[in-house]
């Protein structure tokens, strides 16, 4: 299912467990945030396709963190630049693997978006803010739920510090991971 967010920003929903899919249409850029579970691969793909995009359309990823239904889907888009603040990828058993080809989240090249790192769920967590839209992986949700923070690589002094800051930020649209 997809939700337009704003003119320029559209939420895919699916139907397996995974994270929402954002796409950031800005000009001359086909941006994604996360990727979803490999369980949602066709879903994804299908839904962009009703957007009249491919696999190959899309520019530029950002991950807001290493979880895999997150990120199981790279591999996906062969001409997309990866991002993320992050080397390695937490898998279902929590064991760590390589995410290949992944650069520095400093690197971006999306002038209009501020990274904000807020650890807490991961050590490698952020946030994107664009414009007045806050994407915030699984730092927060909806109705003040937060990320869990009893997984081996989380923190919570850490989770607490970041939600602090995220009370300082200027955002009207919260789009979560979940």
């Amino acid at each position: 299912m997809i939700t337009q967010i704003s003119s320029e920003v559209k939420a895919i929903h699916f139907q397996n467990f995974g994270s929402i899919v954002y796409l950031l249409q800005l000009p001359q850029q086909n941006i994604l945030i996360d990727t979803s579970s490999k369980e949602n691969s066709q879903e994804l793909l299908s839904s962009l396709s009703s957007l009249n995009l491919t696999s190959k359309d899309i520019n530029t990823i950002i991950l807001t963190h290493a979880h895999y239904d997150h990120t199981e889907n790279i591999s996906l888009f062969p001409n997309a630049s990866v991002f993320g603040d992050f080397k390695k990828q937490i898998n279902t058993d929590h064991s760590q693997t390589e995410i290949p080809n992944i650069l520095p989240i400093e690197n971006q090249p999306i002038k209009e978006f501020k990274i904000h790192k807020t650890p807490g769920h991961t050590q490698g967590d952020i946030l994107i803010q664009y414009n007045n839209i806050l994407f915030s992986g699984d730092v927060i949700f909806h109705q003040g739920y937060i990320g869990r923070t009893d997984f081996p690589e989380s923190n919570q002094e850490q989770m607490n510090k970041s939600l602090e800051f995220i009370k300082t930020l200027d955002f009207d649209i919260l789009c979560p991971g979940h």
